[in-house]
């Protein structure tokens, strides 16, 4: 019985008040109070609650105030008000969802910005660029590649070309720095093959990945999630890809 009032909306102590008043009959609160286990306030209150619902009505009697649960029937009623709530409450919230959806946009529209260190969280950032840009429709990116941070990133994601061509991924890169070879559903150009770079920037649909490594040799790296900034890193990668 406890579980089925539960649904109603009741808790936990109204259920109890509401089945006293039904064990007992015509009582004052205090009796109530003993039988369902809560202080003689709260019973009152709870009482006060249930007779809102319909479920509880209550008369004077030698100056004394009595209680007494309503016919069970009338939890069909009950129901009934909980039906016809939750129908409003659908009908106004189809109202204010194209509302809510303005705000939505307008904070997702906002740039995010996170930070990862260790292996484990740069590894992370690279399955992100692979995930991402699988299921994006040009299932490309773009990279200015580091000499210097490409043996952290082979270090801490070994097979990390293999899975990028797994997932149709194909990119282009421009190496900054001697080294670098052509694996699979990519294409190099060199900026310079004398000097290299402290960062390893991807950029991929809606995110730029910057990756660095610390003094101490843990890599670190840093994700901003934001389309128009990463539409405009690609378009600096674009006009500079065609000059090379």
């Amino acid at each position: 019985m406890e579980e089925v009032l539960a649904t109603l909306g009741l808790n936990e102590k109204a259920v109890q008040v509401y089945l006293a008043s039904l064990k007992l009959g015509p009582s004052p609160v205090r009796a109530i109070a003993l039988e369902a286990g809560t202080n003689r306030g709260t019973t009152y209150d709870l009482l006060k609650e249930l007779i809102a619902e319909g479920l509880v009505s209550y008369f004077h009697k030698e100056k004394r105030q009595y209680f007494i649960a309503e016919d069970p029937q009338k939890l069909t009623a009950l129901v009934a008000r909980r039906r016809q709530k939750l129908d409003d409450t659908a009908e106004a919230l189809d109202a204010v969802i194209p509302q809510l959806k303005s705000l939505h946009n307008n904070a997702t529209a906002k740039p995010v910005t996170a930070y990862f260190e260790g292996a484990v969280g740069v590894k992370g950032v690279l399955q992100d660029v692979i995930a991402t840009t699988a299921a994006s429709a040009t299932k490309a990116y773009a990279v200015y590649s580091s000499a210097t941070i490409r043996p952290a990133l082979y270090s801490v994601y070994p097979h990390y070309t293999e899975d990028r061509i797994a997932a149709g991924v194909s990119v282009r890169v421009i190496a900054l720095g001697a080294g670098g070879e052509m694996r699979g559903l990519d294409e190099r150009k060199w900026l310079t093959k004398d000097e290299s770079a402290p960062t390893y920037t991807l950029i991929y649909p809606g995110k730029i990945a910057m990756v660095t490594v610390a003094a101490d040799g843990t890599p670190r790296a840093v994700v901003i999630t934001d389309r128009n900034l990463a539409e405009t890193e690609q378009l600096i990668f674009d006009k500079l890809w065609k000059r090379l």
